[in-house]
Order: structure tokens, then sequence, then C-alpha cells
């Protein structure tokens, strides 16, 4: 026996992808790769002529040979080499990144989450003072109501 209480996959699918913080995601991958190729121009354009200005152009030549001999290059290398040049050159792009994106997305975004929030504790502080003056002009009303019915069962 077969219940069809369960939701089909096809439903569980459809469910997932419209969730929002699936579509979030994906404009956040999309929008990372684009920065990112702005970020390896920067590196490729700017940091590695400058750091060639103490030695080679690109940072991919720096290399330490640990068992030698080390000749030739790329396929016809011979002995044991640490490129650590290309790992300092995407240490580089990752520290650029980083900070980019948190001086100009994270802290920017943290701050207006701040004031926004700031600026709704204060409506809700607000909002609280006109309920407690309301409620104070309510009991107001009511013991002048109480007074009333109390001074006008004197009368005859």
């Amino acid at each position: 026996m077969s219940e069809k209480n369960e939701p089909s996959v096809w439903q569980g699918f459809k469910a997932f992808l419209m969730r929002g913080n699936v579509i979030d995601l994906a404009v956040a991958v999309v929008i990372g790769a684009a920065f990112t190729n702005i970020v390896n121009s920067v590196v490729k354009g700017i940091v590695n002529p400058l750091i060639g200005a103490f030695g080679t152009q690109s940072l991919d030549s720096y290399s330490s040979c640990l068992k030698g001999p080390c000749t030739g290059t790329g396929d016809s290398a011979t002995g044991v080499r640490i490129l650590w040049g290309s790992v300092l050159g995407a240490t580089l792009t990752f520290l650029i990144t980083a900070a980019v994106v948190y001086f100009l997305m994270v802290l920017p975004m943290s701050r207006y989450l701040a004031r926004m929030e700031a600026r709704r504790k204060a409506k809700e502080s607000t909002q609280e003072i006109i309920e407690v003056s309301e409620l104070e002009v309510l009991k107001e009303i009511r013991d002048a109501l109480v007074a009333q019915r109390g001074s006008g069962h004197d009368r005859p």
C-alpha cells in the first residue's frame, strides 16, 4: 500500500529551488566569480609588477630547489622544485579579495544593519512611550468616570 501523503521528488526539488537562500547563493557565486577576475587582474597587473621591481616580473617564477640539479622549465624541468612564488601570489590574491570583500561589502552592510536595528529599537521605544501614555490617559478617564458615578449616586 503506497500512500499519496508524501510529496513527490519533483515537488521536493521544486520547493528546494524556491527557497530564497538558494537563489541568493547562486547570485553570490556568480558575483564572486566575476569579482575573482577583477582581483586576479589587480594582482597580475599591479602587485606582480611591483614585486617584479625587486626581481622577476611574475611571482610564479620564484622557486627553490629542494633536490638538485634543478634545470629547465615546464615539463623538461629536472630536480624537485618548490614553487613558493605561486603560493605567495595565490595568498596575495586571497588577502586582497578578503580585504575588498570586507571593506566594500561586509563592513558597510553591518553598519547599515546596525543603523536599521537602532532605528527599529528607537521606533519600538517611541511606540512603548505612546502606549504607556495612552494607558495613563485611559486610567485617568476611568478614574474620572468612577468619580462621576460616585458623585452621581449622592444626588436624589
